[in-house]
């Protein structure tokens, strides 16, 4: 049973529906940034607009304490929805390749909006209770890897003072009811490289003139899979995928070039260098296999860090949780391969961190594809175009889980009279 006693929840879930319908790409959060400006100055925060590009931040004090920061990313993905919700999206959006593309909260970024607004409404509720200074920050471009940086790059700390403590929490396809945690290495870091091979095009006809860049990708992208399974320590984590693969335009055209799109995760530098060298040399080696007379081109278009919790301040935020919700509920996380830029604040302000995880899937559609063996195939997972949160169970839990983890660190002395 919920404990909430201030956040409105049939105006949070309305909210939540407009949003999930209304998404946005990163860097592009006007519209949803706007609502959640208007919301918390509705409530009485100091709230700043425009922060890194499209980021708000909403500040409250309330007395002498610590400085907490609690945050919510608020972009969506290029994914064209699947769900068959009745407020599902149907947005289109341009990405930064200029590309038209479906635009769906797949991640549940919509969610992680709706709880922080609904903590900031108990928060405010509950000041007597706590002191210090709260900020509740919307972030941009989470997906990109680029918004967290450009908060922080904003002079961030100069303006809104540096957090004892950051603290974010993310969607997981684990029932409603489970929190998810583990200190130490959470989620991997990331670098999504672009990777171009130059063949040399001609005529379907007659590939004995050319390079065909398509052959090429495919030895390139059969080859990549050997990193892990062959050249990394099988006690350590690596994951190579190449998310895109562009080549041509016509079935009887041989193109000049293909375009790879890969997406590299690890848990240590020691490992990362191993796997990005690694790639170098095959994609080099093929090119010279197949006769390329110009070297393939290599960049990093994205980074994003090690997102590392510190072992006391989850579990200070887990003993909390704990207490909250009961025995059982707070549960240790596998480390995810997935990741994250909220470490950027933490590091930057040199602070702990604490990131945890929320189930947001019905406990009876989690058994029930366990027991018929189907978990991977009835449960959408996070990215996918059929990921749907069952927000009706989940919104409470979130704002309850974020309410709480912030109070376990906002000072406890009594804040100033109402």
């Amino acid at each position: 049973m919920s404990t909430l006693t201030s956040a409105p929840l049939a105006e949070l879930q309305a909210l939540y529906e407009d949003l999930h319908a209304n998404p946005e790409l990163s860097f592009q959060e006007h519209r949803t940034a706007g609502i959640v400006a208007d919301h918390l100055e509705a409530l009485g925060y100091t709230v700043t607009r425009d922060v890194g590009r499209t980021g708000v931040v909403g500040v409250l004090e309330n007395g002498d304490g610590p400085t907490v920061l609690c945050r919510a990313d608020m972009d969506a993905l290029p994914v064209t929805e699947e769900t068959g919700l009745a407020y599902a999206s149907t947005a289109r959006g341009t990405d930064p390749d200029g590309n038209d593309v479906g635009v769906a909260h797949a991640c549940g970024h919509d969610l992680h909006v709706t709880w922080l607004l609904g903590a900031a409404h108990e928060l405010l509720a509950r000041r007597g209770e706590w002191s210090g200074r709260l900020l509740v920050v919307f972030q941009p471009a989470e997906e990109i890897g680029g918004g967290a940086r450009a908060m922080v790059d904003d002079d961030f700390f100069e303006r809104f003072g540096t957090p004892d403590v950051t603290l974010g929490q993310h969607t997981a396809p684990a029932p409603v009811g489970w929190i998810l945690q583990r200190p130490g290495p959470a989620m991997a870091s990331a670098d999504m490289l672009r990777v171009t091979l130059h063949g040399r095009g001609g005529h379907g006809s007659t590939p004995q003139f050319t390079v065909d860049p398509a052959v090429l990708a495919a030895s390139v992208i059969l080859r990549l899979q050997t990193i892990a399974s062959r050249e990394i320590d099988p006690l350590e984590t690596a994951v190579v995928t190449v998310g895109s693969v562009r080549v041509g335009t016509k079935a009887n055209v041989i193109g000049d070039d293909a375009v790879l799109a890969l997406s590299v995760r690890t848990y240590s530098d020691f490992v990362r260098n191993e796997v990005l060298a690694a790639i170098e040399r095959i994609v080099k080696g093929e090119c010279v296999t197949a006769g390329c007379t110009i070297e393939p081109e290599i960049t990093c278009s994205e980074s994003l860090p090690l997102l590392s919790n510190d072992a006391e301040a989850i579990g200070r935020v887990a003993a909390a949780l704990t207490a909250h919700f009961g025995e059982g509920a707070v549960v240790e996380s596998p480390r995810v391969t997935g990741s994250e830029d909220f470490g950027h604040f933490a590091t930057a302000a040199g602070c702990p961190c604490a990131f945890w995880f929320v189930g947001v899937t019905d406990p009876e559609k989690v058994s029930k594809a366990l027991a018929e063996g189907r978990y991977a195939e009835d449960i959408p997972y996070n990215h996918s175009p059929r990921f749907a949160p069952d927000a009706d169970l989940a919104l409470g839990v979130g704002i309850e889980a974020m309410t709480e983890a912030a109070l376990a660190w906002l000072g406890t002395d009594r804040g100033p009279a109402e």
